[in-house]
């Protein structure tokens, strides 16, 4: 699996993942990341067929209308998104990347829509969901506190101690736990 965390212009992550056989690849949370994100691409001659937003932020999505116009790939949100996407996807939903995995777990709190990314039981990329240390906020519109709790001891807790856990934004001590 190819698998790259961004940061370029802000403190937001983006990341492509990629099935290395088939040339197949994701991308999450395009944020301010698209020129990077489209050299990588290029460079690693990969076919994207998904830009995947974690929840609605512009800090999140700004770069999807980029990446659609240059790859024509599919967009992917929440169904209770109130960004336009092509796939809206909700609990326990599944996108395959070449032979990889991407589970969707619904977990609501920091917006409504908001998922989580859990890539063959590895990897697993919370968007503002979760990061290192700390959890998202929940006093934006459409955030809920209960949601969060939630979303965090029900869900996330419960997955497996090994997987690796990859934040939207760069605020804790090291870019990934």
């Amino acid at each position: 699996m190819f698998f790259k965390q961004i940061q370029q212009h802000s403190d937001n992550f983006s990341y492509i993942i990629a099935d290395e056989v088939a040339k197949e690849a994701a991308v999450v949370d395009p944020s301010y990341n698209a020129d990077e994100i489209i050299k990588v691409i290029k460079n690693e001659k990969l076919r994207l067929k998904y830009i995947i937003n974690t929840h609605g932020h512009s800090d999140h999505t700004a770069g999807n209308a980029e990446l659609q116009s240059v790859f024509g790939a599919k967009l992917v949100a929440h169904k209770q998104s109130k960004t336009n996407c092509d796939i809206p996807v909700d609990e326990g939903d599944l996108l395959k990347v070449g032979k990889i995995n991407i589970k969707i777990i619904y977990t609501p709190g920091h917006t409504a829509d908001s998922i989580c990314l859990l890539v063959d039981n590895k990897k697993l990329l919370t968007g503002d969901t979760l990061f290192v240390g700390e959890c998202g906020r929940t006093d934006f519109p459409g955030g809920s506190s209960k949601n969060m709790y939630e979303s965090l001891f029900n869900k996330l807790l419960k997955l497996n101690d090994d997987v690796e856990v990859y934040p939207g934004h760069d605020y804790g001590c090291t870019p990934s736990s």
